[in-house]
């Protein structure tokens, strides 16, 4: 008997008893209950009608019942669905003997379907006064208490369904999260762009600098990748003629969890043809605040910050943000090799939280991630990061250790991360070979040389700006939700 059944056992063995009953009555676990009302609909169609008052509108409605309550001959059950709850009103003298006593057997969790009249209670109860109802699903375990909800945070992420069933916020948050995403799409197709769907599995990963998931097909006889970007086959398609392009998809890499780490998680990526970076930036803002209006405003609550997402959002240099942060200046003539660099770092008193990095555009990512980053509170683009740790994107005209890329940041995470995309086939080689020699060097995370990519680069690719953003990241800055894990349905665990 496993954890649930010996807490409850006395509980399941008399739902057990009670299933076993509906089956004999030969109409157990029906296929269907339709014609049927949301309920919501019911209570906006019938907001008007006063206490007291029976509306004679035969209605048909259906949903888990969350509350029972017997007085004698009137029995109220709480039937809820995803669009509300409403009250069912019974009474002996409408049912008759045997359905009356038959709404014993009922038990919280259990799916019941009802008709009857619409009506509101002399204390103002919107109800529906039933004539007939049937059980359409036995619910054999107890549902959590209605008024309290599944508080246990771990329970909640590993028994998702109970979570939904119990707790309207996190519902909520669901029911925005598919708003918000379908948004996204309705904003970028009306602006010209056409999704796509690129391969999951890869015989090459790219795209990031990343640690992949690797697999085996068994027929081919090759390992496999999960991909852990979508971006080297959306510039394939840029390269193609499609020069407006984007994909929503899952990405996974094999990496550490947190509370906005997920190895399986959920990404936009989209490509543009003949613009650059900044104009990606505001395409990203605007199209933030269009996701936000749809699901409330543009002023939201996040890890106990307000933060303004109305644009525009302002630029700031990663050079810049470092020194008014720090005082080290990365550009300058005493920061430019890794060994001035962490002197400097030294000087300032940092060394104790900045780690030691083997490459001076390393180290400045280190810096920038454990000085600057969680300072960002409100919506700003980090522009011009190092050449090294950006093998995809531009080299800024007015120094080549930098490039043309922005990360957007949000109360100290950030949300998207784009360049002037590399369209130099040349260029993108010599950068693949420096990532290969820093994978021989020991690091996991490097790009591998992608000889079909190169391929498909020198047959001309135009001027392109791209953008990838994390939409679970955008899902818990929308929702006030604090992990990712209250965003994604079914996280990854902990056996």
């Amino acid at each position: 008997m496993d954890e649930q059944h010996a807490e409850h056992g006395d509980v399941f063995a008399e739902r057990r008893d009670r299933l076993a009953a509906w089956r004999e009555t030969g109409v157990a676990y029906p296929t269907r209950y339709q014609p049927r009302d949301e309920i919501g609909s019911l209570q906006a169609a019938y907001e008007s009608l006063e206490a007291g008052q029976d509306s004679s509108d035969v209605r048909r409605i259906a949903g888990r019942v969350v509350a029972r309550r017997v007085h004698g001959k009137l029995t109220f059950v709480v039937l809820k669905d995803l669009s509300g709850e409403l009250q069912l009103f019974c009474q002996l003298d409408a049912l008759g003997d045997e359905r009356y006593a038959a709404l014993e057997h009922v038990d919280l969790g259990d799916f019941v379907g009802a008709e009857g009249t619409v009506m509101r209670t002399r204390r103002g109860e919107l109800s529906l006064r039933i004539t007939s109802w049937e059980l359409l699903s036995k619910s054999l375990r107890p549902m959590p208490e209605k008024y309290h909800g599944l508080t246990n945070v771990e329970t909640r992420y590993r028994k998702r369904y109970l979570d939904l069933a119990a707790n309207d916020d996190s519902r909520e948050i669901f029911v925005k999260r598919a708003r918000i995403i379908a948004a996204i799409r309705r904003f970028l197709d009306d602006r010209g762009f056409i999704e796509v769907e690129t391969p999951v599995l890869q015989p090459l990963y790219g795209g990031a600098l990343a640690k992949p998931f690797v697999t085996h097909h068994n027929e081919l006889n090759r390992d496999l990748y999960l991909r852990i970007a979508t971006e080297l086959y959306l510039k394939r398609c840029i390269i193609g003629g499609i020069d407006r392009v984007y994909e929503i998809g899952k990405d996974f890499r094999n990496e550490g969890v947190s509370f906005k780490h997920n190895p399986e998680f959920t990404m936009l990526e989209f490509y543009e043809a003949y613009v650059d970076y900044n104009h990606v930036m505001t395409t990203v803002e605007q199209m933030t605040a269009a996701a936000a209006e749809t699901v409330g405003a543009l002023k939201v609550t996040f890890r106990e910050h307000e933060i303004d997402l109305t644009p525009p959002w302002p630029r700031l240099t990663m050079r810049k943000a470092i020194e008014q942060e720090t005082g080290i200046d990365i550009g300058a003539e005493d920061a430019r090799t890794v060994t001035d660099l962490q002197a400097r770092i030294k000087e300032k008193g940092l060394a104790d939280i900045v780690p030691l990095a083997p490459a001076w555009g390393a180290q400045v990512d280190d810096l920038f991630s454990e000085c600057v980053e969680p300072k960002l509170i409100q919506p700003v683009f980090i522009t011009e990061h190092p050449l090294e740790t950006s093998p995809f994107a531009k080299k800024t005209p007015h120094d080549p250790r930098f490039v043309e890329r922005f990360e957007g940041f949000i109360a100290g995470m950030e949300l998207s991360n784009a360049f002037s995309e590399l369209n130099d086939p040349d260029d993108q080689r010599e950068r693949f070979m420096q990532q290969m020699q820093d994978l021989a060097d020991g690091d996991e995370t490097a790009h591998r040389l992608d000889e079909d990519f190169l391929e498909a680069m020198e047959h001309g690719m135009p001027p392109t700006g791209g953008l990838g953003m994390g939409l679970d990241r955008l899902v818990m800055v929308l929702t006030g939700a604090p992990s990712i894990r209250d965003v994604i349905l079914f996280p990854a665990l902990r056996s």
